[in-house]
């Protein structure tokens, strides 16, 4: 069955430019002009095939750029799918607001709320241990720390996981140390417990998922993640928490307002 017309370009046969990576620019060019739209199946290896009159290796080599690149999708046994956006919108400015935790909600909640998206929590682990050297230092070297690792996801998806790191002092025998610590979550708990949040540094660099990151989060192939590491401090200006957070970089959206005096 032909293409229809107009729907992706011809080869040059006077480029330089490898075939394959002339019909990833084609591909590529009706996804952005939306001529294939989220979630939508790209031609099959043999419409692509025939229309270009290539081999159907040629084909797989043009559809893995794409893929490799973050654009597209493959569902065995059903094809290559354009991927979606990003659906959640990580206002940095907002999200630590501390009405959210006044209303009970937290930080991932507020975005999934917002983004119209439901949200879960699973694989929650909560137990004392030895920190990371990395983690000492951000926390003033405790000894031990209490450590609560979970994952977060979007409507039934994996988008991320993270590990919330405190000082045993602050979090022993308080509701933090439970599997669920009550609405707004541990920053309503700490604030409650006379630690009054005054704000957080965040580092954040991209970078190729481990292969168990890629397990964790059933990333596909060239998604990378975000690495976040944030320390909350309070008012005393001592570092109460250190989250250590790796996020599907396809699912989020990070957005800053930053101040121009």
């Amino acid at each position: 069955m032909a293409l229809p017309s107009g729907l992706l370009g011809t080869l040059d046969p006077t480029s330089d430019r490898a075939v394959f990576r002339q019909i990833a620019d084609h591909l590529r060019e009706s996804i952005d002009k939306g001529r294939f739209r989220e979630g939508d199946k790209l031609p099959s290896e043999t419409e692509l095939v025939e229309h270009y009159g290539v081999s159907r290796m040629t084909v797989r080599n043009a559809l893995s750029i794409l893929q490799g690149e973050g654009l597209a999708v493959s569902e065995h046994g059903r094809g290559v799918f354009v991927r979606p956006r990003p659906p959640v919108r990580r206002l940095a400015s907002d999200r630590f607001a501390r009405r959210h935790r006044d209303q009970g909600k937290s930080a991932f909640t507020v975005e999934a709320e917002a983004a119209g998206v439901h949200s879960e929590v699973d694989g929650l682990e909560v137990k004392e241990e030895k920190p990371s050297q990395d983690v000492s230092a951000r926390l003033g070297s405790p000894r031990k720390v209490l450590a609560r690792r979970r994952r977060y996801l979007i409507d039934g998806r994996p988008v991320e996981f993270a590990t919330s790191y405190l000082p045993l002092d602050i979090a022993r025998g308080t509701q933090i140390a439970e599997p669920n610590p009550g609405p707004g979550g541990i920053y309503a708990r700490l604030e409650e417990n006379g630690h009054r949040l005054d704000h957080f540094d965040e580092e954040i660099r991209a970078r190729m998922p481990s292969p168990q990151e890629v397990r964790m989060l059933h990333l596909a192939t060239g998604v990378p993640v975000i690495h976040l590491i944030r320390t909350a401090y309070d008012t005393e200006g001592r570092a109460v928490e250190v989250c250590d957070t790796v996020m599907a970089a396809d699912a989020f959206v990070l957005a800053y307002q930053l101040p121009a005096t």
